[in-house]
């Protein structure tokens, strides 16, 4: 078997890709971050129903992955594959206990980047110093299995990101501080820039609250479900930002895109990306039917991408592999 892992916003995903058999496991982030390295491997193992030992190749995203351009073997990178863990997004540790538990076992793995200004991509992007991070090369790799060469997806959940992939290989992508807002965390806009500079909040605190939440009188995604089913005024409003947010970013990659020869099939993906109002909506934008992809594409992806490597692929995406049995 081949085993995905998917370092997520709340939990930590793990799918089992076998012959014609696909499997999956979920663990909280707050729940693993409680447990030891041979829990962890229990739990996953035992979940996805394989011994260690049957285990050919994981595939495994650690935080940015903008410290390695390439596909590496997860136990010869120095501090895990990143720069640094400060920065944007929220710390619970669990990442960590995964990755370390992964690398201390007997289990080959390999180690998924994220696209950022050292990826050989469109270097017109490079402007920015990150673009995604690596579970959004698990998603675009299942979409890409799916038998497609030219697409966007747009994973949209608590934050927002999309990717574009022209002749199977990845050109750019844009990043949830950077454009689209999701549910919780978004741009730092001018407001959110003057709350910086007076001392009100971090950077990264501005970041976690500037989702179309904030501007919302619902404190939580399930609250704004349960709202939506009501029809609520409010709750339809912010689904509205989200699905306008989301498809502008996919036309802004499709222009990208047209300069590598395609404008590309629409995916999406997350939480958000499954729900039928956002799905819609962004279809009428868009002019198109988006094909859904579910919230365990990203570990799935993972685990396709373990597969082919130990098929003998040397490049995932346009992305090198740098890993030999």
């Amino acid at each position: 078997m081949f085993i995905g892992v998917d370092h997520g916003t709340n939990a930590m995903r793990f799918a089992g890709v076998g012959k014609g058999d696909v499997k999956t496991f979920e663990l909280p982030r707050s729940e693993v971050a409680s447990m030891s390295g041979p829990e962890i491997l229990d739990s996953f193992t035992s979940n996805l129903g394989v011994d260690i030992s049957d285990i050919e190749l994981a595939a495994v995203t650690y935080s940015m992955g903008d410290g390695i351009a390439a596909i590496e073997d997860l136990k010869d990178v120095s501090s895990r594959g990143v720069i640094s863990i400060e920065g944007v997004g929220k710390k619970t540790g669990a990442g960590t206990r995964i990755f370390d538990a992964i690398k201390e076992s007997v289990i080959p793995a390999v180690l998924i980047p994220g696209i950022h200004s050292k990826s050989n991509t469109d270097p017109r992007m490079n402007v920015f110093s990150h673009s995604t991070s690596p579970e959004k090369i698990g998603i675009a790799y299942n979409a890409y299995c799916r038998g497609v060469d030219d697409f966007v997806v747009s994973d949209i959940s608590s934050n927002t990101v999309t990717v574009g992939v022209c002749g199977g290989k990845l050109v750019g992508a844009i990043d949830a501080c950077i454009f689209a807002p999701g549910t919780q965390h978004g741009p730092l806009d001018l407001e959110a820039i003057r709350d910086v500079d007076a001392g009100k909040c971090s950077a990264n605190d501005a970041f976690m609250n500037a989702g179309v939440l904030s501007r919302s009188p619902y404190s939580s995604v399930n609250e704004l479900l349960e709202a939506l089913k009501g029809k609520e005024d409010e709750a339809v409003l912010a689904m509205d930002r989200i699905s306008l947010f989301a498809a502008m970013e996919i036309a802004a990659m499709q222009v990208l895109m047209e300069d590598h020869g395609a404008r590309g099939e629409v995916f999406l993906a997350g939480s958000m990306g499954e729900e039928d109002h956002v799905v819609g909506r962004i279809g009428r934008h868009m002019g198109v039917t988006p094909a859904v992809l579910g919230k365990w594409s990203a570990s799935i992806g993972c685990a396709e991408i373990a597969r082919d490597i130990a098929g003998g692929a040397g490049r995932i995406l346009g992305l090198d592999v740098n890993f030999s049995f």
